[in-house]
């Protein structure tokens, strides 16, 4: 809660509590409280209230009688209107519990606090768009279309000036970001009021940014969200690479996003639903898996454009193609190992909770790294063994990591905001999801495209159950 909505649920409690005090103090108090309340709520009305702040209100306005009873003078031939203690004390209780459901809500759906990145660099932030002139829009019938994408960069800044504004979370302004937000929350069946803390966040990077002056090339990481993802979903993921030295692009996915927001400001919702049937629904998975591919070997190119000086750009030279990542979450993780499997220019993968949709062959050439949450025959039959078919036909080492108490929203940054509950972001918290896997991802980018020396395997042990898949074949 804010430093306002504290003030103000403070104020509701003393105010509930007013009419048990002794009778010297319960004016103070009230006046008191009254105040700090009305100013809080003032302040709120102008900043927007949230919904969690509903139920306080409606428990300061329902205790406000009897706080005011003992203040109201006794007229002459009239007495004065005292709450019976019987009626006083269920009110009371019923107030307090009204109180009490705003700070449970705002710790159920807060505003999401990213954590700091931990490496030696500032983390700047800018949005991109691309269009590809050699591939028509499939999801739309003009022949004339073309697809787009937007992309947005996180990359090593020089230090912000102190106070810098942050930047917006889901988008580039506050109206992007609540229209990214109620789509998101349409698409998994919640009301948008229920996340509205979401837009309201401010991450740890700085739009545009300037560039790390130091003169060194960054490695590359893409990134494909997960099915109605989108491509600020792993913000607090891609800061913390970012502190490192990587730059990372995540894309939007036009029509497979839940919401898109282009720069003419037309928003494009996602229209990519399943069919029910299990065939059908993996067939059409295969495909907009194959597109997601094309947007990540399209979006590879242009960057390597933008590092040669394509167009004017302050990441000219600065970023190194011959080093490149590609990631993905659920879809977007099987579109990573489809994009590493038709384009050699990805030197290592790594699949956050994806199935590999689309076809198992050719075998990956590139090191892999498949983190996941503990999967069962019995919760789905079909995962494992197509990961190790995977993971098992490449040519280069691959690691699958189970993670103990991760879900499969452990991956993003729906813990940072979503209720804590197990079955939905797994048991690891709101400080340990997203330092678990950022953690294990940076231990491969470092030895794979830095070829930082030690013992791979023994640190991602650290973080749980792995799994090493050699071309030998051994394990």
């Amino acid at each position: 809660m804010s430093p306002l909505e504290i003030l103000a649920l403070l104020g509701a409690v003393a105010l509930v509590l007013a009419r048990w005090l002794p009778p010297a103090a319960r004016p103070r108090v009230t006046i008191a409280a009254g105040a700090v309340l009305t100013l809080s709520v003032i302040v709120l009305g102008v900043t927007g209230i949230r919904w969690q702040m509903l139920p306080v209100l409606a428990g300061a306005a329902f205790a406000l009688p009897f706080a005011l009873s003992p203040l109201l003078r006794r007229r002459p031939g009239r007495p004065a209107w005292r709450a019976r203690r019987w009626l006083a004390l269920p009110g009371s209780v019923a107030c307090v519990g009204l109180v009490a459901t705003g700070p449970v809500a705002a710790w159920a759906f807060p505003v999401p606090v990213f954590p700091a990145p931990s490496g030696d660099f500032a983390v700047g932030t800018r949005v991109v768009q691309w269009t590809d002139p050699d591939r028509p829009e499939t999801f739309t019938p003009d022949p004339h279309d073309l697809r787009t994408v937007v992309v947005q960069l996180w990359y090593p800044a020089q230090k912000s000036p102190a106070g810098a504004q942050r930047a917006q979370y889901l988008g580039r302004t506050e109206q992007e970001a609540r229209t990214v937000s109620e789509a998101l929350a349409r698409g998994v069946g919640l009301p948008g009021f229920l996340v509205d803390g979401v837009p309201r966040a401010r991450t740890r990077s700085v739009f545009d940014a300037p560039v790390d002056g130091g003169g060194g090339r960054f490695p590359l990481v893409l990134f494909s969200p997960g099915s109605g993802g989108v491509r600020t979903q792993n913000t607090a993921w891609a800061e913390e690479l970012a502190s490192h030295g990587y730059v990372v692009a995540a894309l939007d996915h036009p029509y497979d996003s839940a919401a898109v927001v282009l720069a003419d400001g037309r928003t494009i919702t996602g229209e990519t639903t399943s069919s029910g049937d299990p065939e059908k629904d993996e067939e059409l998975a295969a495909g907009w898996t194959a597109v997601r591919a094309a947007d990540l070997r399209f979006v590879l190119g242009r960057l390597d454009g933008v590092d040669r000086g394509e167009s004017a750009d302050p990441l000219t030279g600065r970023l190194d193609t011959g080093r490149v990542a590609v990631a993905g979450h659920s879809m977007g993780g099987a579109a990573a190992l489809q994009a590493a499997r038709q384009d050699r220019r990805f030197d290592a993968v790594i699949d956050l909770d994806g199935f590999p949709h689309g076809p198992a062959s050719p075998s990956l050439d590139q090191p892999t790294l498949a983190l996941t949450q503990a999967v069962t025959p019995g919760t789905d039959p079909r995962y494992l063994p197509r990961l190790t078919e995977a993971l098992a036909a490449g040519t280069a080492t691959s690691y699958r990591l189970t993670i103990p108490g991760a879900a499969h929203l452990t991956f993003m940054d729906g813990p940072l905001y979503l209720p804590p509950v197990p079955s939905i972001v797994g048991s690891l918290g709101r400080t340990e999801s997203p330092r678990v896997v950022a953690a294990a991802t940076l231990a491969f980018l470092d030895a794979t495209l830095r070829g930082k020396p030690g013992d791979l395997p023994g640190e991602l042990q650290a973080y749980g159950s792995l799994t090493v898949h050699r071309p030998d074949g051994s394990h």
